[in-house]
């Protein structure tokens, strides 16, 4: 249990300012007076954080401070905070700590009783949720997928049965395999790609996962893309005490349905991990 005043003079605090996701016009005013009344600016990286220090006229210093460095930067950045320093953190574009480094810092300036403070402004995922169309609540952010085929589709397997709007990032060059992968395994739900938000070619494609891949297939899909895709509308039905996965799989196969295809049909009609379903068709404990 701790309580924390956030403003108090001559103590050291840390600020977590957000950044244009591109738009430089959609830094805020609290945004540019915190950056400039700051000791000390972490930055993912120094050079795209430059060019926005730059556009607004910030002399304040610069530390790197990225994923691969920040278990040897703590310690310093720590001894400032409790030197009595004022430092902003800052992503390359949108709320630190999001899909970005910044939590393990933030839960040692907790730990060590320093002040916390959000600086809010832009986020890609919620700019893309409130206009993708898509139910906006509830909604669940899980940011950057599994870049390989196999464990994406895992992941997506442990997902399916999820009511909420789920909201990634993906690289454009990955967005239609991604895509095919989530059709796999969640059907053919309405989908909405949104890219390259609050810049001159922004865009969202919406429709069902089908037909999004339809669209982009053989396009050169160009810029950052959040993908947003519904949750699950219906509840699956529950296999009764007297009933087996094994047992609706062994129909199916009477039906000529192959087996694969029998066990995957099942585990998806009855929300269950296909593993699973496999494991009891073939007696494996």
């Amino acid at each position: 249990m701790s309580r924390k005043r956030s403003f108090k003079q001559n103590e050291g605090c840390l600020f977590l300012v957000a950044t244009p996701i591109g738009n430089m016009e959609d830094m805020t005013f609290r945004g540019i007076q915190t950056l400039e009344i700051a000791d000390l600016i972490l930055a993912e990286d120094t050079r795209v954080t430059g060019l926005l220090l730059s556009h607004f006229s910030i002399k304040t210093p610069q530390m790197s401070f990225h994923e691969h460095n920040a278990r040897v930067k703590i310690p310093e950045i720590m001894q400032r905070l409790q030197a009595g320093e004022k430092i902003a953190q800052v992503s390359d574009a949108g709320m630190p700590s999001i899909s970005d480094p910044g939590h393990d810092l933030v839960k040692e300036a907790i730990s060590a009783n320093i002040a916390v403070v959000t600086i809010p402004g832009a986020s890609a995922g919620i700019s893309a949720l409130i206009a993708s169309g898509l139910a906006p609540q509830p909604h669940i952010f899980y940011g950057f997928l599994p870049r390989k085929s196999g464990q994406q589709k895992d992941f997506f397997e442990q997902k399916k049965m999820y009511p909420e709007t789920q909201i990634f990032y993906e690289s454009p060059h990955r967005i239609q395999t991604t895509l095919e992968n989530m059709l796999d395994i969640y059907g053919n739900r309405q989908v909405v790609i949104a890219r390259e938000l609050t810049k001159v070619y922004e865009e969202y494609i919406r429709g069902t996962i089908s037909e999004v891949i339809a669209d982009i297939r053989g396009n050169d899909i160009k810029g950052e893309c959040i993908i947003l895709v519904e949750g699950v509308t219906e509840t699956a039905p529950k296999l009764a005490a007297n009933q087996s996965a094994k047992q609706f799989v062994e129909e199916l196969i009477a039906q000529g349905i192959k087996t694969n295809a029998a066990i995957k049909q099942v585990a998806k009609t009855y929300g269950l991990n296909r593993q699973d379903v496999y494991k009891q068709y073939h007696d494996i404990t």
